[in-house]
């Protein structure tokens, strides 16, 4: 279990103080009692001294009765109890007790030191008070000769009241200093450990990614040489962070604006990389944390197969997939391992380019060459086929030779009308392109009246009616000539596959930014598989009945190069049986 450096540093403080401070009380406790007893004895032996001289006399004479009174009168002075003893041990004096009822004291340690003619001193039980004493012997001498020991002696537990009070106050004195020294140690515990705290709580915020805060150096030279470290260490962890943020946030740039798909798979096939053209091509549509793996978020087996392959040679693949996943789309995949600095395979790049448009291009142009090759040849068959007719012999039949001249003059005219639909289309599209087209703001109304009046002699010839819906004050950005075309175009086509004694209705409306210029036949309508294709040049819905009505097939074309040219577009709605509504788009002045 972890512990705050604070419970660290302070308890150890703490008993080490503690500790200090009761060994130096005991060592003191014992040396200041083992100096006031020494001071007892001394005072002891100094008062028996002092004694002496004054029962020397008595001593000799024996006289024992002035001896006890004058113990007495002493005793009455001080608290020691004074005992006079006879070299033989027989007691003739004490302050405390009748010397004739106590007993031989020859045997007391105190007495054998004094008989020895050194003075002497015991710590025991007195026999006749029945309490622990302190004694002091000292001998008296006569010219050299041993007549007496006089015998001090004070009770243990008086000495020990003086101890404990003594004791008691030093006590409170260290208690007193225990307390300063823990508040002291607390002190310097705090001061150690708040730095310690402050540098915490700032790690913490460098980790949570705080790393423009700077610590402030405390006075420590060593936590201010950690507070330094941390500190530059800091700069230079942001300073690389951002660097790595900028070039990760310039990679990511980079790939949200390639219009190639990227994706980087690891070793255990979890996406790296996914930027935002893989993830439209491959119907990804989020992703988390953890990032998931390939097989999770694609279902294309040839995908999946490929970065396989790509893993297992460790060379680059390329090839054509089609994924059907938001929509069918054939891109062109290019994988190639991923190596890092040490030469190591860390995983597969995988590069997806989107080829569906360049592929419909070259569809579109290879129907457009077998289209343009069908059309052409046709007209040119039949006017080589009747030339060798009229070169055989046939021109000497004139009922014959006209009919044959005049079919291979309306084929000329067919191959004029198509010369002359592709040369307008192709200088649509140049125009269009140099922006050579000049657009103006006119007269919707006047554009259409001039394509109705134009339209009008086909339209009675087959009975048909136009009818024109448009408000006098409609103006739109339009190029007029070419406006008038687009609607002639669209009117023809009308009038030219729908039914005899019909109405055809052309209507403009505004509509917030553009105008929408209507044209509503009641045809037999188209299927819904040819609309998507319907602008494109030389398609047709029905061939046979195009050819056999004129039609060039590029009609349609030119219509949309025209809307393009307008910054506008065409429209077709249509369903088999319920006629068809051609729209144009053209934007507002």
């Amino acid at each position: 279990m972890k512990r705050r450096l604070f419970w660290q540093v302070y308890p150890a403080f703490l008993m080490v103080i503690l500790f200090s401070v009761a060994t130096a009380s005991w060592y003191v406790s014992r040396s200041f009692e083992d100096l006031y007893l020494q001071h007892v004895s001394s005072s002891l032996e100094s008062q028996a001294r002092m004694l002496g001289p004054q029962i020397l006399e008595w001593l000799i004479t024996s006289d024992t009765a002035r001896i006890q009174n004058l113990i007495l009168s002493i005793a009455n002075k001080t608290d020691a109890r004074f005992t006079v003893i006879l070299p033989s041990g027989q007691v003739v004096g004490d302050s405390h007790e009748d010397p004739a009822g106590m007993d031989n004291h020859i045997d007391r340690p105190e007495i054998q030191s004094a008989l020895k003619g050194n003075p002497g001193g015991s710590t025991r039980k007195s026999y006749t008070l029945s309490t622990r004493m302190m004694y002091v012997a000292q001998p008296v001498f006569d010219q050299g000769r041993l007549v007496g020991i006089i015998r001090t002696s004070i009770p243990v537990s008086a000495i020990d009241d003086a101890l404990k009070a003594i004791i008691l106050k030093n006590g409170l004195g260290i208690i007193v200093i225990a307390i300063m020294a823990a508040v002291f140690s607390l002190a310097i515990s705090r001061r150690i450990s708040r730095p310690l705290e402050k540098i915490k709580q700032t790690a913490r915020r460098f980790a949570r990614g705080e790393l423009n805060i700077k610590l402030q150096a405390p006075e420590s030279d060593e936590l201010a040489g950690v507070t330094e470290a941390l500190n530059q260490m800091a700069a230079e962890l942001n300073e690389r962070i951002q660097t790595m943020t900028t070039q990760r946030y310039e990679q990511e740039t980079i790939l949200a604006g390639m219009i190639e798909g990227v994706l980087a798979i690891d070793n255990q096939e979890r996406l790296m990389t996914v930027n935002k053209a893989a993830a439209r091509l491959l119907g990804i549509r989020q992703i988390g944390a953890p990032m998931p793996t390939l097989q999770e978020v694609v279902r294309n087996i040839h995908l999946l197969d490929m970065v396989a392959r790509v893993r297992k040679t460790e060379q680059p693949v390329e090839n054509e997939i089609i994924l059907h996943v938001p929509e069918e789309r054939i891109v062109h995949a290019r994988g190639n391992p991923l190596i890092d600095s040490q030469g190591n395979g860390i995983g597969v790049l995988i590069v997806l380019h989107d080829i569906t448009r360049l592929r419909q291009l070259e569809t579109v142009r290879r129907d457009f060459v077998a289209n343009v090759s069908h059309e052409l040849r046709t007209p040119i068959t039949a006017i080589k086929g009747f030339v060798e007719t009229l070169q055989n012999g046939a021109i000497h039949e004139p009922e014959h030779a006209g009919h044959f001249l005049s079919i291979i003059a309306r084929q000329v005219d067919r191959l004029n009308q198509i010369i002359e639909d592709l040369l307008s289309l192709s200088r649509i599209e140049q125009d269009a392109e140099h922006k050579a087209i000049p657009l103006s703001g006119g007269s919707v109304q006047d554009v259409l009246k001039s394509a109705i009046q134009y339209c009008m002699a086909k339209a009675m010839a087959r009975n048909m009616t136009l009818e024109l819906i448009c408000p006098a004050d409609l103006h739109a950005m339009m190029n007029d000539r070419l406006l008038e075309e687009a609607v002639i175009n669209l009117l023809d086509n009308a009038i030219q596959y729908s039914l005899p004694d019909t109405q055809i209705q052309i209507e403009a409306v505004h509509n917030k930014h553009m105008i929408d210029i209507h044209v509503h036949d009641q045809g037999p309508g188209i299927a819904s598989e040819h609309l998507p294709r319907l602008f494109e040049r030389f398609y047709r819905v029905d061939s046979g009945r195009s050819r056999r009505d004129g039609g060039t097939g590029l009609g349609l074309s030119i219509v949309r190069h025209i809307m393009n040219a307008h910054a506008g577009r065409v429209t077709v709605v249509s369903e088999i049986g319920q006629g068809s509504m051609f729209s144009l788009h053209v934007p507002c002045p």
